[in-house]
């Protein structure tokens, strides 16, 4: 179940709130939102030196426009589930990488950006040939590099435990089979007990009657 996520989010190195537009994204009933933003505002600066200077022959000014919508229009969002991002002026572009697909993150600033307190984190996954998924111009992207790390060690902490407990389940099935087992192989190895039987006649041999002495005591007279 898909729901429409707050418009106040943590704002970005402090635990003040700002609020934001979102309603681009949506996440599930039991996902939360730790961290939203917008790119930093000081990353208008080079736009701002470049375009300014060359408004007066009227080229800076589409340098000028294009790089605040871009920034109006760009948003970064860490849930418990995952990474989005979302760009553009008259289209839409989203995309979303979960935890699970998370291989490797780093961050870079330049000069000014490590001077005015921004700069961008790459996200690389398993599996992609460079980088998957970039959060570009964000404030203070060390926490948020180390943000998404402690949520992928607690994703893969509590993944874990439950292997670690179903290995205990699975652990007490098989003593439990072996105990059955040692009981039907200790019924099978009893002996059964002896029958008391009667012996028959039918083994015995018969007495002729030439075998049989006569009760006088004279002998059988001989065939004439």
């Amino acid at each position: 179940m898909r729901s429409e996520p707050s418009h106040t989010v943590p704002a970005p190195g402090s635990d003040k709130t700002e609020t934001l537009d979102l309603d681009w994204l949506t996440i599930d009933a039991d996902e939360e939102i730790l961290w939203a933003s917008t790119p930093h505002k000081s990353s208008l600066v080079p736009a701002l030196l470049i375009g300014i200077p060359l408004s007066l022959v009227l080229i800076g000014i589409p340098i000028l426009v294009s790089a605040y919508l871009n920034y109006m229009n760009t948003n970064y969002v860490v849930t418990t589930r995952g990474l989005y991002r979302k760009h553009g002026i008259l289209s839409r572009d989203v995309k979303q990488i979960s935890f699970e697909k998370v291989q490797n993150i780093s961050y870079t600033q330049t000069a000014i950006g490590s001077s005015l307190g921004y700069g961008t984190v790459d996200i690389s996954t398993a599996g992609s040939s460079g980088v998957e998924l970039q959060f570009q111009n964000i404030p203070t992207p060390t926490e948020i590099q180390e943000l998404i790390s402690r949520e992928i060690e607690r994703r893969e902490d509590t993944s874990r435990d439950q292997d670690g407990e179903a290995d205990d389940v699975l652990d007490a099935i098989l003593t439990e089979l072996r105990g059955i087992r040692q009981a039907l192989d200790a019924d099978s190895t009893t002996p059964a007990p002896s029958a008391v039987g009667t012996e028959t006649a039918s083994g015995t041999d018969s007495a002729t009657m030439e075998d049989v002495p006569v009760a006088d005591g004279s002998e059988p007279a001989d065939d004439q």
